[in-house]
């Protein structure tokens, strides 16, 4: 019996998945985005948030077992309501063996997977098969910027939705617009191209920059360093997706 940290479990969501969902916020990231808004969820270990309600601690432990248990006290009002459960993070593909274990516990609920698609094959392919749905988190396709952006590059993930793209699962690419470095004419344009012709794909997501992001860096004890004008307009450029005859949509 594997055990896993967990930084939040969110109950009645509907921003994380069809339907009314519960979420599980699986800790720790390999990604270092600039723009994270769930920095709590970067570090693996459990860490003290200090906010103007007071203390909490973001990261508790699960046996897989535990959580389930949990989660399958919920599946009867989530089916009701055609939701189910997501898992995101962080990233959920860092405790991929206890991710397995929790769902193979779950009694018939929806499955959906958020995940950047930063990891092994292996483990990507023991979560996909075990999903419903996926909700991938592409950012950004050229090399040096991913890696500029992200500290890391981007080789597994443009893999692993390679092998999404023939393992029959549905999914949705999901872009986070970040002003004057997602939010470009020519990286939307990379995304769309990579985008077209995918099996499986059901739109892209260009999701809006999140100005609250920041305040939570301070509560973490963490430093917000964006690299990029917060303040410059978004460009949200739908048309380069329909010109390769990608479904697109903006949240």
């Amino acid at each position: 019996m594997t055990s896993g940290v967990v930084f939040d479990i969110k109950e009645f969501t509907i921003h994380d998945g069809p339907g009314i969902r519960t979420t599980v916020f699986m800790k720790g990231c390999p990604l270092s985005c600039t723009w994270c808004h769930n920095p709590e969820g970067q570090s693996r270990q459990p860490q003290v948030i200090r906010s103007l309600a007071g203390e909490r601690l973001a990261g508790q432990r699960f046996a897989a077992a535990e959580l389930a248990a949990l989660l399958n006290g919920q599946a009867d009002i989530l089916r009701l309501n055609e939701g189910g459960i997501t898992f995101s993070g962080g990233e959920p593909l860092l405790q991929a063996e206890f991710v397995a274990e929790v769902i193979d516990l779950l009694k018939g609920v929806h499955i959906l997977l958020d995940t950047s698609g930063y990891g092994n094959q292996l483990d990507f392919r023991s979560l996909v098969e075990r999903s419903d749905l996926i909700y991938f988190d592409l950012k950004l396709i050229d090399r040096e910027k991913h890696q500029h952006y992200t500290g890391c590059d981007n080789n597994m993930i443009l893999n692993n939705l390679k092998f999404l793209s023939v393992s029959g699962k549905p999914f949705v690419i999901r872009v986070p617009l970040v002003p004057g470095v997602t939010d470009t004419d020519e990286n939307l344009a990379a995304i769309a191209e990579t985008a077209a012709g995918l099996s499986g794909l059901l739109y892209v997501d260009l999701l809006p920059y999140n100005m609250a992001a920041g305040s939570k860096y301070e509560y973490a004890g963490m430093e917000f360093k964006p690299d990029y004008d917060e303040k410059r307009p978004l460009n949200v450029n739908t048309l380069l997706f329909e010109q390769y005859g990608v479904k697109v949509n903006v949240e």
